[in-house]
């Protein structure tokens, strides 16, 4: 995936709660299974579960050391979308310019 290219099965992965959830632990530091469905209160069938969806979509991969499987959040997905999402900087910004001119202009009006 190029930098600029956002795929539309990163936002549908992390539409689901426990996942967005998921990705939120992970951005702290690698954590087992385990050590997510105890954190989320989930079992750890449905740990697994979230987890390959968000493996599938290529949010996270896992490392094996022996029986353990330890995922941690890979970046690229992240700056495809940051690169994403600056890329509507411009239409806030002009929005934003609008709305301080719109108020300065009330501002004036009421001053006279």
């Amino acid at each position: 995936m190029k930098r600029s290219e956002m795929d539309i099965t990163t936002l549908s992965a992390l539409a689901e709660p426990n996942r967005m959830n998921i990705v939120q632990l992970l951005r702290d530091g690698p954590l087992t299974v385990g050590e997510i469905a105890d954190r989320l209160g989930l079992r750890q069938p449905q740990a697994s579960k979230h987890l390959k969806v968000l493996s599938d979509s290529g949010i996270v991969e896992a490392q094996v050391d022996a029986n353990r499987r330890i995922y941690k959040l890979r970046s690229e997905p992240f700056q495809a979308m940051d690169y994403w999402v600056q890329s509507f900087r411009h239409i806030m910004e002009d929005r934003l310019e609008s709305l301080d001119n719109y108020l300065r202009e009330l501002q004036n009006k009421k001053q006279r």
